[in-house]
């Protein structure tokens, strides 16, 4: 493999310290200059990427209408840079009009096959794998592109111009722990909460171990993923936003910090105290145990806020304490079989949906208070 290099007229723009180059590519050179970062994780379980995986369809909907004889495809990419560019500047006036500067680009790319390609696509991956099979090979392609190897730039930026047409909710949580500058509050409320899903997931103390299914999660391990990540999130949000949340305590919004150890152990103490209470229904598919889907995980999330102001986290006898609370309501719970009387459903007739995940949570709420009421 030789390295050698694609030439290309371009601007340069400053629009801070990041330098922008804005240029074309022949369709059948965007092959050779960038990559799809697919987002999985590695075997530390270290998050990998932050692409989501390839939509066939669209890409052949593309791919159609590139290979026709009229083409308009103003559509362009946006691409991660390697530092090793070089862009020279014309000579001469008016190469500079303040805005811009006219000039030559230079991308590194590596001849032979199986050799890595210099950039990363951060926006454009589905127009990206339609113009690598399009067999109009020479069709100008726009390209904005910005010079960075760090993730978190390239992550943050992912997010930003994914934006008008929504990414999937799991990818964007999952991203989320990566990223230090966060493109909008909404965003930054979930941010804490995947964090704390992901150390959950990642725990080996953690009743959740490898059972949590996150945008990441390998093929050959979704059938060992029961729960939905984005269920487990809002249900953490919920109790670390809201002032009467159990978790609310461990930030100090003034100092901007978080005693995620505190949290750490919460959790763990109450959610170990779910698995042992219900043992029949924890680790199973969501169809064969409500309590793994999201209606169960955010209901006996907000009973967490009520069990566990009862409950010394930092006692010999903690785990003791959250088992008998939270065996106040065993009895009227039915996760796998059954009729939840109070509600009038059968088990497998409860949805992940905001009316049922109100009314098992009311539900819950109402019986461990008269439970524990009636053992005074």
């Amino acid at each position: 493999m030789t390295q050698e290099w694609i030439e290309r007229r371009a601007l340069r723009v400053l629009q801070g310290e990041i330098p922008l180059y804005l240029f074309t590519l022949a369709a059948e050179e965007v092959d050779q200059v960038a990559d799809v970062a697919r987002i999985s994780r590695d075997k530390a379980g270290k998050l990998i990427g932050y692409q989501r995986p390839e939509k066939r369809k669209h890409v052949n909907q593309i791919q159609e209408y590139l290979d026709g004889d009229d083409v308009l495809f103003p559509n362009g990419l946006i691409l991660a840079l390697p530092p090793e560019v070089r862009f020279k500047s014309s000579r001469g006036p008016g190469v500079n009009d303040g805005l811009a500067v006219a000039g030559t680009l230079e991308i590194p790319i590596v001849n032979g096959e199986g050799g890595p390609r210099p950039a990363w696509i951060v926006d454009g991956q589905q127009r990206s794998l339609a113009l690598a099979r399009t067999r109009n090979r020479r069709l100008p392609v726009p390209v904005a592109g910005f010079v960075t190897e760090d993730l978190e730039i390239q992550r943050e930026q992912f997010l930003r111009v994914n934006t008008v047409q929504p990414l999937p909710v799991g990818l964007v949580t999952e991203l989320l722990p990566e990223i230090a500058r966060v493109p909008s509050a909404r965003m930054s409320t979930r941010q804490l909460p995947s964090a704390l899903v992901d150390m959950l997931n990642m725990d080996p103390e953690s009743p959740f171990y490898g059972l949590i299914r996150r945008a990441s999660t390998a093929a050959e391990d979704r059938p060992n993923a029961m729960v939905t990540d984005t269920g487990l999130v809002e249900a953490l949000r919920e109790s670390v936003e809201s002032p009467s949340g159990v978790l609310f305590p461990y930030r100090n919004i003034a100092a901007g910090t978080t005693d995620t150890e505190g949290i750490r152990r919460t959790l763990l103490v109450y959610w170990k105290a779910v698995k042992e209470t219900f043992p029949s229904a924890w680790g199973k598919s969501p169809s064969e145990s409500r309590l793994m889907g999201g209606v169960g995980i955010r209901a006996m999330g907000r009973l967490m806020e009520r069990v566990m102001a009862h409950v010394d986290v930092n006692s010999e006898d903690a785990a003791a304490q959250a088992r008998l609370e939270i065996g106040r309501i065993a009895s009227q719970c039915h996760w796998t079989s059954g009729t939840w009387t109070d509600l009038g459903l059968p088990w497998n007739e409860l949805q992940n949906t905001p009316r049922h995940i109100s009314a098992l949570s009311n539900f819950l709420a109402r019986a461990y208070l008269a439970e524990r009421s009636a053992a005074r």
